[in-house]
């Protein structure tokens, strides 16, 4: 299993208006690709009063999945997710596998 993880910092004035547009919006055009099994929000938890951290972790069978989301889909969803929200929610992204689980 891989896990794509995207971490995002989110400015205070804008968490209500990203949080209902990654749950209404952006989570849901990721899961319409097919290539995901699963995604969780997570919120980071720090002390920070410069904003929120969160992090959004989309699990799928395989690097094969994950490549072809990012080939095929990745570049529309991102540029829409710049445009919504620009250097005002800026994202950083890891690929981790899932090795043994407990």
């Amino acid at each position: 299993m891989i896990i794509y993880n995207v971490t995002v910092s989110i400015q205070h004035n804008l968490l209500k208006e990203w949080l209902e547009w990654m749950t209404n919006t952006h989570i849901p055009e990721v899961m319409r690709t097919n290539l995901f099994i699963s995604a969780q929000l997570k919120r980071v938890i720090i002390n920070n009063d410069s904003g929120f951290t969160y992090a959004v972790a989309y699990t799928c069978h395989s690097l094969k999945d994950l490549q072809k989301y990012e080939s095929t889909f990745a570049v529309n969803l991102q540029e829409k997710y710049k445009t919504k929200f620009g250097e005002n929610a800026p994202s950083f992204r890891t690929i981790m596998s899932i090795e043994k689980e407990f």
